[in-house]
């Protein structure tokens, strides 16, 4: 099994009302997703609501190969996400790990 979290912070200039409409979109775009690739086991976008935190929305996915991720990564659902989140977030991280 593979874990595939992103992490990033909303773009400086969205006001509160356009994060959470992005948080929604972000949902709405990727979440299906697992629905359209093989071995796609888990995509979750959950959005901070703890000060702790320090990043304002994450990806948590998980997947069953490294060649599923690839999958996923290169869909073009995927793909046409990516402009969107790019275009509302800034300040990426991200970490890919294998489980049992």
């Amino acid at each position: 099994m593979v874990k595939h979290i992103v992490l990033w912070n909303f773009a400086e200039e969205l006001s509160e009302s356009e994060r959470k409409e992005a948080g929604e979109k972000m949902k709405a775009l990727l979440e299906p997703i697992k629905e359209l690739v093989s071995g796609a086991v888990e995509i979750q976008i959950v959005r901070n609501e703890l000060p702790s935190s320090n990043r304002d929305i994450a990806l948590i996915s998980t997947f069953e190969t490294v060649e599923a991720l690839m999958t996923y990564q290169n869909h073009p659902a995927h793909v046409e996400a990516g402009k969107y989140v790019r275009s509302v977030t800034c300040n990426r991280a991200c970490m890919d790990y294998e489980f049992r």
